[in-house]
């Protein structure tokens, strides 16, 4: 099964995350099929990126969306 979530990156206590679809097995750190965009939740510099044609593209496929990219998603496009 395939499902759409976030990847940590960054340092140590000044994270970052892509948004990929990976297959639900594998480790957060795991092989990604695709990067979908990226989001920086820090409140200097918060920033969100996302490709919600392939994003729509995975889901009607039947990927699973987490509860937090599904949040993401959710947000208005900027």
């Amino acid at each position: 099964m395939v499902t759409i979530r976030l990847k940590r990156l960054g340092r140590k206590k000044s994270p970052f995350y892509r948004i990929v679809v990976v297959e639900r097995r594998n480790s957060r750190a795991g092989k990604v099929l695709e990067t979908l965009g990226h989001y920086n939740p820090l409140p200097a510099a918060r920033d969100m990126k996302v490709d919600r044609e392939r994003a729509a593209h995975w889901i009607s496929k039947g990927a699973v969306v987490s509860e937090t990219v599904k949040t993401l998603l959710a947000a208005p496009a900027s």
